[in-house]
């Protein structure tokens, strides 16, 4: 069952795009508090919490005994979340850990079973998903499932990748990999992606199922930790959605150098 969206949330995405479509040009003065209740049926309350956001993200500026109006220019928008991600994160993280308990297993038996070809196959993918390093805001947080699923592939057990493929719209769409990747961090994230995948795939072309599965025990649990430390983050400020602070975000990477095991 979908979750009904908060009435300040469905206040401020209704205002966003009408500033963002133009109809409110920039210095244009937003209707009253009891202007916009009465046309949306709600409190004021509600229409205060729709307002914060809209100033969170640059749109408005209030000015004193005057109202509020549309940004003259735009501002950088804060590094936030919403309701609708705040509320899936109990479940990406319990899909993260079930991801975990099955993965690695499947990386051990890949190791053992693999073919030369699918070897290849499976570094090849890793070198074309890992060389997009497309813009954090633009791609899933769990843009390498198709790695994932390569592998589990190779382990020649059926019901493993039949699992897998069956979650993959319960996860792979959850939540933009730019929750928790700030674009300067972008190169170093996607460096540091890119070398768990390494130990990954090298330890399946060596062989070695004992390091296969422990790279890819590092790689999800990194993942996981990833997750669990952006929603600790994330509810530290109060109820709703509020924002993640920069330093908050570099953390999240600074924390997990290539190769740590958390």
């Amino acid at each position: 069952m979908s979750r009904r969206k908060p009435l300040s949330t469905i206040v401020s995405e209704s205002l966003t795009e009408r500033i963002t479509s133009g109809e409110w040009a920039p210095g244009a003065q937003l209707p009253t508090e009891a202007e916009l209740g009465e046309e949306f049926q709600v409190s004021r309350t509600v229409v205060r919490e729709a307002i914060a956001r809209l100033r969170s993200a640059g749109l408005v500026v209030p000015q004193q005994g005057r109202g509020v109006f549309v940004s003259e220019a735009p501002q950088p928008q804060s590094f936030s979340i919403s309701e609708e991600v705040l509320q899936t994160l109990p479940e990406t993280i319990a899909l993260l850990e079930l991801r975990l308990s099955v993965e690695v297993e499947a990386a051990g038996l890949c190791a053992e079973r693999r073919t030369d070809a699918e070897a290849a196959a499976i570094r090849a993918l890793m070198e074309q998903v890992d060389a997009q390093r497309a813009d954090p805001a633009a791609v899933p947080i769990h843009y390498d499932y198709d790695f994932h699923l390569q592998i589990a592939k190779g382990s020649r057990n059926e019901l493993m990748l039949g699992f897998l493929d069956y979650l993959r719209p319960l996860i792979v769409m959850r939540f933009q990999l730019g929750h928790i990747v700030l674009p300067e961090l972008k190169d170093a994230y996607y460096a540091r992606i890119h070398s768990e995948h390494d130990r990954i795939v090298a330890a399946i072309e060596a062989g070695d199922p004992l390091a296969a599965r422990e790279a890819m025990r590092t790689h999800l649990a990194n993942s996981l930790e990833r997750v669990r430390a952006f929603a600790a983050a994330a509810a530290k400020g109060a109820k709703g959605p509020q924002p993640v602070a920069p330093q908050a975000a570099r953390d999240l990477i600074a924390g997990f150098p290539p190769g740590r095991r958390q």
